[in-house]
C-alpha cells in the first residue's frame, strides 16, 4: 500500500494531540495516509501497553487512516542508531510517503526530540540504495520522502507554515479523547500527570484556536521544516 503521508510518533497519542486535525482533513480530501508509533507508551504513569493499544486503534479508526502500526520500541530508552534506523527504514520503503509528519524538533519529553532526529535521520537513509533491507523475505527498493515536516508538542516552537484545520477540530478532538486512559477524567483514581489536568485538555482546543486566530480561521495546526517551503507563485500563499 503506498501512502500520500505517514505520521510517525514516539508514542501512541503524540500524531493526534499534533497533527490529527491536518490528517483528518487530508483524509476527507483523498489521501492515504498512515500512523507508525514507535513505542507502546508502556512507561506512562496510567493505563497499560494493552490499553493504549486499543486506544490507539480507535483513534485511527476515528481519524480513518488506512494503516497504523507499533515498532515496539524500547519507550524512554530507544536511541537513534542503525539497529533503529534500519526499522524505520523499512516502513518507509513499505508505505513509499511523499510526505512524513514526525516529532517536534525539542520538547518536554526526551522520546519526542530523540524520536524527531531518528525519524528524520531514517527517511534520508531511505534514499540510499546501498542501504538494503528486506520484509518477508522480500527486497525492498530505496525510497525517500519528498517532505519531512515536525508537529509541535508540549514547547511552543514557532511554526515555519499552519495549516487550516477549521472544520476538523471535532475529529480532532475525538481522536484525542479515544486514549480516555492518559487525560482528564474527574472520576479517576490514577495518578495525576503533566497532560491529565482539564488545563492540558483545553489547550488542545486554544492552541488550535490561536495559531488559527493568527492567519484569520478558526483552528489551524503549526510544523517546522528542515528546507525552505517552496511554492509555484506568490499567489499560492494564503
Amino acid at each position: 500500500m503506498k501512502l500520500d503521508i505517514l505520521a510517525i510518533g514516539a508514542h501512541p497519542d503524540d500524531v493526534e494531540l499534533s497533527c490529527s486535525g491536518t490528517i483528518a482533513k487530508e483524509i476527507a480530501n483523498g489521501k492515504k495516509v498512515g500512523i507508525i508509533d514507535l513505542t507502546r507508551g508502556e512507561l506512562g504513569t496510567r493505563g497499560t501497553p494493552e490499553i493504549r493499544d486499543q486506544e490507539a486503534a480507535n483513534a485511527a479508526k476515528i481519524l480513518g487512516v488506512s494503516v497504523r502500526e507499533n515498532l515496539g520500541f524500547k519507550d524512554g530508552f530507544f536511541v537513534n542508531d542503525k539497529a533503529h534506523q534500519l526499522e524505520i527504514i523499512k516502513m518507509i520503503r513499505k508505505y513509499r510517503p511523499k510526505i512524513v509528519l514526525c516529532n517536534a524538533i525539542t520538547d518536554r519529553h526526551i522520546d519526542h526530540g530523540k524520536g524527531s532526529k531518528l525519524t528524520s535521520d531514517a527517511c534520508f537513509l531511505s534514499g540510499l540504495r546501498r542501504i538494503e533491507t528486506t520484509i518477508n523475505g522480500i527486497d525492498q527498493e530505496a525510497w525517500r520522502p519528498k517532505n519531512v515536516y515536525h508537529y509541535i508538542q508540549w514547547q511552543p516552537i514557532t511554526p515555519d507554515f499552519v495549516v487550516d484545520i477549521s472544520g476538523f477540530m471535532d475529529k480532532k478532538v475525538e481522536s484525542v479523547l479515544a486514549y480516555s486512559s492518559q487525560f482528564f477524567d474527574p472520576n479517576s483514581n490514577e495518578p495525576k500527570t503533566p497532560i491529565t489536568s482539564s488545563n492540558f485538555l483545553d489547550s488542545v482546543t486554544y492552541r488550535a484556536a490561536d495559531l488559527g486566530r493568527l492567519i484569520g480561521v478558526d483552528h489551524a495546526e503549526g510544523f517546522t521544516v528542515e528546507r525552505y517551503v517552496a511554492v509555484d507563485s506568490i499567489s499560492d500563499l494564503i
